[in-house]
């Protein structure tokens, strides 16, 4: 087996383990510690963690500054809060939601009415925002704008749909969609089924951190980290940038819409300030504080943040605000590689304070001076000095 190989196989066991260490700790030792409550608001903070892994490949690999998460987040949560909606006015015997009923709108609009089946529900929340993302990515990477454009562009969407979702009574207007019963038959005012929906989390949390560890890892994330640091020698190469930022770009948005698809009947409620701008900033937030370049930075900054905001907004409401962007300011200023970076600081410092190996003797320490040269440029790549014409011949001067 060569060294690639055993580097290869030590990578797989590593993740195996560590997958297995989430799994113990997602599946058994959180269920057994928290209560319903405390367990309910770890899903939520799931929610996020999923959001982050897509920013991580997105913005930490690909180096796209993704500040409009919260629209393919919207669309993953509005469609499953429109097919909950509907599920619940089917089973009280009604035409239409009854928020519609209280707005005075007494025909479903056109646009709810395929979501009504699970099945067509289930493929807009997996299709939809992602088909929304290779739009976009085409229409924007295409023309090769990056950098503080493309961020200022994905933020002002994120403003446009949650303005737009503001003013649609037919979907709840600022209020939202909320008070739902029921989630593909199950009822949710049912504890087991509350934590059916948390190991749900769980579970596509983890297949989606798998999704992203396979694409960093492969020649694709070579690539993409490529275009990150060198796009325009990427370019010579024969690659087009643009189609390896469209396929991160996608990903992204396809967890995305995963996790506000879970995030609405976990909740309970989806509104525009769930998917505006300052959510798209704070997933941002939680990325950057944990470290964007790692695989688990993204995810444990994530859910860091979002139980900092949750145990800290409590006593300190309107202290919290100012806390997080400084925070945010100190990691970017000062920690680039945010928290994750510490476990690579140390690993140097551990270098630094180990004993040198004693050196082994150098291989020239028999030969002739001729031997010796060769074995120097063998070594150190160092290119032979000519000898001038002035300079006697060594053999010929032995010879004399």
């Amino acid at each position: 087996m060569s060294t690639l190989q055993r580097l290869n196989a030590n990578s797989s066991l590593k993740a195996l383990g560590g997958f297995a260490i989430a799994a113990v700790i997602l599946f058994g030792v959180a269920p057994a510690m928290l209560s319903d409550f405390r367990l309910s608001l770890l899903a939520k903070f799931l929610c996020f963690a999923i959001v982050a892994v897509g920013i991580g490949l997105a913005w930490g690999r690909g180096g796209m500054l993704t500040l409009g998460q919260g629209v393919f987040f919207g669309l993953g949560a509005y469609i499953m809060a429109m097919h909950m909606q509907m599920a619940d006015a089917a089973k009280a015997g009604d035409d239409v939601p009854e928020f519609m009923v209280i707005s005075g709108i007494d025909e479903l609009p056109s646009y709810w009415q395929p979501f009504e089946s699970p099945l067509v529900a289930i493929l807009g929340i997996l299709v939809l925002p992602a088909l929304l993302a290779l739009i976009l990515g085409f229409g924007v990477f295409k023309r090769r704008v990056k950098g503080a454009y493309f961020a200022i562009l994905s933020q002002a969407l994120a403003a446009a749909l949650a303005i737009l979702l503001t003013g649609q009574q037919s979907i709840g207007g600022f209020t939202g969609l909320s008070d739902f019963r029921s989630f593909f038959g199950y009822r949710l005012d049912d504890p087991i089924n509350r934590r059916m929906l948390f190991f749900i989390a769980a579970g596509a949390l983890l297949a989606v951190v798998a999704i992203a560890r396979q694409l960093m890892h492969s020649r694709y994330g070579e690539l993409l980290v490529a275009v990150r640091d060198q796009e325009e020698r990427v370019r010579f190469l024969g690659y087009d940038p643009a189609n390896i930022k469209i396929v991160a770009y996608v990903v992204a948005a396809f967890f995305a819409g995963i996790a506000g698809a879970l995030f609405t009947p976990i909740v309970g409620i989806i509104s525009p300030a769930d998917i505006g701008v300052v959510p798209s900033i704070a997933f941002l937030i939680g990325v950057a504080i944990g470290g964007r370049t790692t695989l688990l930075g993204p995810v444990l900054g994530a859910i860091g943040v979002a139980w900092a905001q949750t145990a800290f907004s409590e006593e300190f409401p309107s202290g919290w605000v100012y806390f997080q962007g400084a925070l945010f300011i100190v990691v970017v200023g000062f920690i680039p590689a945010g928290l994750a970076g510490f476990g690579v600081l140390g690993k140097q410092l551990l270098e630094r304070v180990r004993p040198a190996k004693p050196e082994t003797p150098t291989p020239a320490a028999g030969l002739t001076a001729a031997e010796a040269i060769t074995a120097s440029v063998m070594t150190t790549g160092d290119p032979v000095p000519e000898k001038s014409a002035d300079e006697p011949d060594e053999e010929k001067v032995e010879a004399r």
